[in-house]
């Protein structure tokens, strides 16, 4: 029986290595189309351009937009008989709560739910503290094994496994080689937030200490969360809906019945 169609983005950009890493795996369970960036996105969300220009490569599509410009354009025109959407591998993880809405890479998966395609958005966790950034660090592709390992194990079986009868879509985060224990556990996104600024003069400094704690592995997140599973080295995989919603609020229905009707017609 013939592998699933897979839509392969990231916000990286076409060039990164961890889409290369990941395009080269799948291959080997399924059909890949990749239609990705052409310039790094990241945390760019779920932005949206109102029209997007493809130059077809031979490795795919090159697109001038954001993660869901890609799922939009691919699922839509380019590679429209996708079975599966997977995003990344992104270099860098993308844990907690406060992270989904940022990450293009997760809104990449995002976008596709509202296709109705099963994604999975995959990230590598790229200790950093200190002064050094993402921008600092040159992953090679032989870091992704882990990540390339899990997307292709969860691509191959999770749609016949009725994951996504459950779940619209899986973001997965992969420890660094040398922190690996090799054992995937079921995950939710950490609630934990250490954003926090500093104001110089006429600028403000945004900084979220909590990569800081975790490069030293001190970590205030509980058993069960992301980025416990990742400190503890472990593949992290957390079953996710979009979008998010309360089903019944009393409270607010209770003040809604409070407005006062000014009886504009």
């Amino acid at each position: 029986m013939a592998g699933p169609d897979i839509l392969l983005t990231n916000d990286d950009g076409i060039d990164a290595t961890g889409l290369r890493a990941l395009a080269d795996a799948l291959s080997e369970i399924g059909s890949v189309t990749v239609v990705a960036p052409a310039e790094d996105q990241s945390a760019v969300g779920r932005a949206l351009s109102h029209s997007v220009t493809v130059d077809e490569r031979e490795f795919g599509y090159a697109i001038e937009g954001t993660p869901a410009d890609c799922v939009i354009a691919g699922l839509e025109v380019l590679a429209p008989e996708t079975d599966l959407v997977v995003a990344g591998c992104n270099q860098g993880a993308n844990l907690g709560a406060h992270n989904l809405g940022r990450s293009g890479t997760v809104s990449a998966a995002v976008e596709a739910t509202f296709f109705d395609t099963p994604a999975i958005a995959m990230s590598l966790y790229v200790p950093v503290a200190g002064d050094t950034t993402y921008d600092d660090i040159d992953v090679d592709k032989g870091a992704y094994e882990q990540a390339t390992r899990s997307a292709t194990f969860l691509a191959d079986h999770a749609i016949d496994a009725g994951v996504f009868e459950q779940a619209d879509y899986l973001n997965v985060n992969v420890p660094v080689p040398e922190q690996a224990t090799g054992e995937m556990v079921v995950t939710r996104p950490s609630h934990v937030h250490r954003m926090d600024a500093a104001r110089d003069g006429k600028q403000v400094q945004l900084q979220d200490g909590i990569w800081e704690l975790m490069a030293n592995g001190e970590i205030p997140d509980p058993e069960g969360t992301d980025r416990r599973a990742i400190v503890d080295g472990h593949v992290s995989v957390s079953p996710l809906t979009a979008p998010h919603t309360t089903e019944h609020h009393e409270a607010l229905d209770g003040l809604a019945e409070t407005y006062p009707n000014t009886g504009v017609e």
